[in-house]
């Protein structure tokens, strides 16, 4: 990555992030000071954050689908005894 260039051949997709990263190490008086930068640039790499909560909202979909299904059933009983 730090070459530059993609896989393409093109200016790779994270380079931008990884040149502010690396210039805020080269004039930062602690690595922590370039904390948010480095989380940008790992983000754009490999999306960890991104593919959480993808995984959280579908998890929350799962939730939601399974609980209209049980109400559904819930409703169904009720009405069967009738």
């Amino acid at each position: 990555m730090a070459s530059g260039w993609g896989i393409n051949g093109n200016k790779g997709r994270c380079y931008d992030f990884w040149i502010d990263f690396s210039e805020c190490m080269s004039r930062c008086r602690e690595p922590k000071d370039c904390e948010l930068l480095r989380e940008d640039y790992l983000e754009c790499l490999h999306h960890s954050k991104e593919f959480r909560r993808r995984n959280r909202i579908y998890k929350e979909e799962q939730r939601k689908i399974r609980a209209a299904a049980r109400k559904d059933k819930e409703d169904e009983a009720v009405k069967g005894h009738h």
